[in-house]
């Protein structure tokens, strides 16, 4: 029951029809009797800046989750970042200091990387393709990095925004081999779609499937659906995969504890979510 004494955490982005974190949240807040609300704020680029400051003007706010398209621009608006927003560029979570600073970390990755572990994937020495260098996929690549893995591809439409993810990583994990040009799945032990495709039907793949090989897992961001046509496809080559919304359970645990929250696991909050695809 919302009062005067609930607290808001406000879940900003564009458009608001594919939100599935108020579903989550809302349900387990309910369940552990927490006066918390996660409340969908539609607001467009040009706005955002200005609303994201705005919001934190609010008395009652416990924080901010940050969805597209803002998770880049955010980096710019804050007083203080992780050294893991530093090497994705993006930023999903937000919350305000007690001396009123805003602090941001970035959560895409490690639910990412939390999932495919807890599934029987080894990451360590692993060879990983990226396809997808946006915010998601940055952030992927940065805890993947974190993992331990011995080489990442890296491949983007706009070629600028890999190669860019690219030089951040040899920055900062030198010993990873890093590449970029190419979405030719061939010989990865993981392979990632962290592009929106797949978002709408008819959306083309990401890659070229029938280059997958059995042993290699595939995982998926794409978040509308719980089983994408490539994810379909991957498995259809005998692939073992991730979904998208796993991504989002496995990193709502470290998002709980980023905002001072009580955390919990992956498997209690899909007992409890509403979720509708």
């Amino acid at each position: 029951m919302i009062n005067g004494t609930t607290e808001l955490i406000a879940h900003i982005g564009y458009p608001t029809h594919t939100f599935k974190s108020p579903m989550i949240y809302n349900p387990y807040f309910e369940h552990v009797g927490v006066n918390v609300v996660v409340v969908p704020m539609g607001c467009q680029s040009p706005d955002y800046p200005a609303f994201l400051k705005s919001v934190f003007a609010l008395t009652n706010i416990r924080g901010a989750l940050i969805t597209m398209p803002h998770k880049v621009v955010t980096v710019g608006l804050l007083d203080e970042v992780t050294p893991t927003v530093k090497v994705a560029g993006a930023c999903n979570a937000v919350k305000r200091s007690a001396d009123g600073r805003l602090v941001g970390d970035m959560f895409d990755g490690a639910g990412f990387v939390r999932g495919v572990q807890r599934k029987g994937l080894e990451l360590q020495g692993a060879r990983v393709l990226v396809v997808g260098s946006g915010g998601v996929g940055c952030a992927i690549a940065a805890s993947l990095a974190g993992a331990g893995i011995g080489a990442i591809a890296l491949y983007d439409v706009n070629s600028s925004s890999a190669d860019a993810l690219a030089q951040r990583l040899k920055a900062n994990y030198p010993r990873i081999e890093v590449s970029t040009g190419s979405n030719d799945p061939a010989g990865f032990d993981l392979v990632v779609n962290a592009t929106p495709m797949g978002m709408n039907e008819g959306d083309a793949l990401p890659m070229d499937v029938s280059r997958l090989e059995a042993r290699t897992f595939v995982g998926e961001v794409v978040m509308k659906t719980e089983m994408t046509a490539f994810l379909a496809a991957a498995q259809a080559r005998g692939c073992r995969v991730q979904v998208g919304s796993d991504m989002l359970f496995e990193q709502i645990p470290a998002y709980l504890e980023f905002f001072g929250l009580p955390t919990t696991s992956a498997e209690v909050l899909r007992s409890v979510a509403r979720l509708s695809y």
